[in-house]
This record gives C-alpha cells, structure tokens and sequence, in this order.
C-alpha cells in the first residue's frame, strides 16, 4: 500500500485550510453570480447577516522618465482616491458554509465560502 509523502499531505491540509472561491451564490432558487449589481443581489438573496465597506485606493501604472522600470504608484488624490468594495456576508443556514460577496463600484467582484470574512 502506497502512502503520500509528508510535503504531499502538508499541502492537502493547507489548501483545505483556505476559503472556496466561487462564481456564484444560490439564494431562494435564484443564482447571483460575479458581474451582478448590489440591487440584484438584495433582491434575490435578502438582507445580509453583516455588511463591511471600505475604500481601496487605486494604483496605477507608471514610468518615470529617469527610471527604465515601470512601478505601481498611487493615483493622486483629485483625480479617483479610492474605489467603494462592499462585503456582504451571508449565514446559508445549518451544514453550509457562510458566504462573503464582494462589490467593487456597486457590482459583484467575488464570492468566497468559508466560516469568516476576510
């Protein structure tokens, strides 16, 4: 009988560990997926268990003259300092996993099943 090696195994229970991404999410008979606005999603799947918001600033590419290497660099301030990210985290009920919706501008980025957001 073959057995896995201990690295093998390691890395099963550390990927086990992680939260399951998603392309959808399946409230009342109804499938919300990525691309959806935060309207369609409160309607199909009701009120959220916790809400979160934040704003994450926006990076953009950019090569300087002196520097032949492009970098990520901050956009200034007065043009768009952040994009609005929503998180909605939702209790599917008893032997099921909670879910987390994420919005980026209004429409759905991700949705991630695990026990807590992130």
């Amino acid at each position: 009988m073959k057995t896995l090696p201990p690295l093998s195994l390691a890395m099963m229970l550390a990927l086990a560990c992680l939260p399951a991404q998603a392309e959808s999410l399946r409230c009342n008979g109804q499938s919300t997926e990525v691309g959806d606005s935060r309207l369609s999603v409160l309607y199909k799947c009701g009120e959220p268990v916790l809400k979160d918001s934040f704003c994450a600033p926006v990076y953009t590419l950019s090569a300087l003259p002196a520097d032949p290497t492009p970098l990520w660099v901050p956009v200034p301030g007065s043009l768009v300092p952040c994009l609005q990210v929503d998180e909605w985290l939702y209790d599917r009920g008893p032997g099921n996993l909670m879910a987390t919706v994420r919005f980026r501008s209004g429409v759905v980025q991700a949705i991630r099943y695990g026990r807590t957001p992130r």
